[in-house]
């Protein structure tokens, strides 16, 4: 049973892959690497489920965390091209 999941897992990562490759927009490409940690997650929850190792699972939700805030962290880039704070690196550079 767990095998099918972790096929399924498998298949849906080289499906996001397609998608992160032949995207036609870059908002496109930025869900596909969202939907692609996504499947990481799961599918070291499940590895580490099936290997008896509970501590996958904290690995599995830092990398969790780390793919939330990095796809927030690029889609912010992408809409107003900058990562800081724009008002404030003016100031700090002219003063």
């Amino acid at each position: 049973m767990f095998l099918v999941a972790i096929i399924s897992l498998l298949i849906g990562m080289i499906l996001v892959l397609v998608r992160l490759f032949f995207g036609p927009t870059v908002y496109d490409r930025v869900l596909a690497v969202n939907a692609f940690g996504t499947h990481t997650v799961l599918f070291i929850g499940v590895l580490g489920f099936l290997t008896g190792r509970p501590d996958f699972l904290d690995i599995a939700l830092l990398y969790a965390l780390i793919n939330f805030v990095g796809t927030i962290t690029i889609l912010k880039f992408f809409k107003y091209r900058v990562i800081g704070d724009p008002q404030r690196d003016i100031e700090e550079r002219s003063g």
